[in-house]
């Protein structure tokens, strides 16, 4: 059942492509449709998986003989959770684009093109296979953003597609490689974990696919894509890119460069952390002096990303268990802060410089984007009660008891992110009129809309569930280092 999570997506995706071009409204709700069926395929898909240490396979069907490729969908917990993200991104993304009008079919058409090549990614346990849907998921980001962008689109949108492409290059060369050398020539990820491929073949190609995956993740110092892409992208599209496509290359380099490649995990092991907590630091570090609103959660984005990738780093279940933990909690946090820049407030007052917002009294003009700011920063720093604050803590345990070093610099990168958080707030929303704005400019404002408030109250309170009861999602990752992909890595960590 769960393979309709991407067949839906391309459907609609085909539907709202065919909608009328006069009428935005029928292919917003074509879009709609879709992305709810796609959450509610994924939350179903999670009650009914019962056994959770085993990797349960969903379509297991010959593909492309000539190169023993198989359209091999399956799924575990960590499958399950980066699906779930998906679907509620997706969720919400719509409700953020309800304002669409200018090519909307077309906007929603790249939109759920997108959303289908992600769940294919997470559900692929073909390395060909996955690379197909990766590529199919990093193709529509280009014309959204180079479309229904701002800020230097064109620029945003090459940009982004360069360093995909890039890694994507990487990637490839590192698959093909090591199909050429596996004893029996396969793609399943599965049957290549078990080929004893030689410790110096690993050591050069495990850089290349781990690397290739993570500079999607925003690996430092590969990561000046994201935050260029951020700003320029549309709303929806950043809620995207933050929210589900930099988890694409996390997801990658766990599932596909960790597993298949101890050795070469081994010997690269210590740089990666090192530029994970570089990554951290940089991070928050620029985000702190941004003049643009925007530019501060993109960096922030980088930072928080440097969590997930020194969590896997660890291996440890702990560490591990927390790096998963954090794509989702950041999927769904950084989602709700691009949605409050670029919808709430960009689409509003139509400046993101801060010094501009710090006189408009945001807090008084638009009462219900500050909570939601508010609540959301809260979030991000790592508040007991929001999910950040679990993920983050494992992670830092995890690494603790491998790189102690490392984990106090991370913590220090915590602090930085208090400290950028705490003054973007009080800048944006809680900064004092210098008497030149008129008072009539507030009525000027647009109400925040009813598909807004839905999509904020949904990633809140999927943050506060999370953060409040962790067990929810934890209960479907741990089992998941138990699967035959997984196990081994543990193992060759002495673990």
């Amino acid at each position: 059942m769960l393979a309709w999570t991407i067949y839906l997506s391309f459907l609609g995706a085909a539907m709202a492509a065919l909608a009328p071009k006069d009428r935005p409204t029928i292919a917003r709700w074509i879009a709609l449709t879709t992305s709810v069926l796609g959450l509610g395929i994924g939350l179903a898909g999670i009650l009914h998986q019962t056994n959770r240490s085993a990797l349960q396979t969903i379509v297991d069907v010959p593909w492309i003989p000539a190169i023993h490729a198989r359209y091999l969908l399956a799924a575990d917990g960590i499958s399950l959770t980066l699906v779930l993200l998906t679907g509620i991104a997706a969720v919400a993304g719509i409700l953020f684009s309800w304002n669409i009008t200018h090519r909307a079919n077309q906007f929603f058409a790249f939109y759920l093109t997108l959303i289908g090549g992600v769940y294919g990614v997470f559900l692929s346990f073909d390395a060909f296979l996955f690379f197909v849907f990766y590529e199919i998921a990093i193709i529509p980001k280009y014309f959204l953003v180079a479309i229904w962008g701002s800020t230097n689109k064109e620029y945003g949108a090459m940009k982004l597609a360069l360093y995909s492409f890039v890694g994507s290059a990487l990637v490839l060369v590192g698959l093909i490689a090591t199909y050429a050398h596996a004893g029996s020539p396969t793609f399943s990820l599965l049957e290549l974990a078990r080929q004893p491929l030689p410790t110096s073949f690993q050591v050069w190609v495990f850089p290349l696919v781990f690397v290739g995956f993570a500079i999607l993740a925003g690996l430092w110092p590969f990561h000046t894509w994201a935050p260029t892409g951020h700003v320029a992208a549309p709303t929806a599209a950043s809620m995207l890119l933050a929210g589900v496509v930099m988890k694409l290359g996390a997801y990658g380099a766990l599932r596909v460069a960790m597993p298949l490649f101890p050795e070469g995990l081994a010997a690269w092991r210590d740089p990666l952390a090192l530029l994970s907590v570089i990554g951290i630091l940089a991070g928050a570090g620029i985000a702190l002096i941004q003049k643009d609103f925007k530019f501060v959660v993109g960096y922030s984005s980088v930072s928080h990303m440097g969590f997930v990738l020194l969590g896997l780093m660890t291996l440890s279940v702990t560490g591990l268990s927390g790096a998963v933990l954090q794509m989702f909690s950041h999927g769904i946090i950084a989602s709700l802060l691009f949605a409050v820049v670029g919808r709430m407030i960009y689409d509003r007052a139509h400046t993101r410089e801060l010094s501009a917002l710090e006189s408009l009294q945001l807090s008084r003009a638009l009462p219900f984007a500050a909570i939601t700011f508010v609540l959301a920063s809260l979030a991000s720093m790592g508040l007991p009660g929001f999910s950040g604050f679990v993920a983050e803590l494992q992670v830092l345990m995890g690494a603790w008891k491998t790189f102690p070093l490392y984990a106090a610099l991370a913590g220090i990168g915590i602090l930085i992110g208090v400290a950028y958080t705490l003054r973007v707030l009080v800048k944006a929303f809680f900064g004092q009129s210098n008497g030149t704005i008129e008072a009539a400019t507030h009525e000027n404002y647009a109400p925040i809309s009813i598909p807004e408030r839905i999509g904020a109250l949904l990633l809140l309170g999927t943050s506060l569930l999370v953060g409040i009861y962790p067990r929810v999602l934890l209960d479907l990752i741990l089992p998941s280092f138990e699967t035959p992909l997984m196990k081994p890595l543990l193992k060759g960590a002495g673990l």
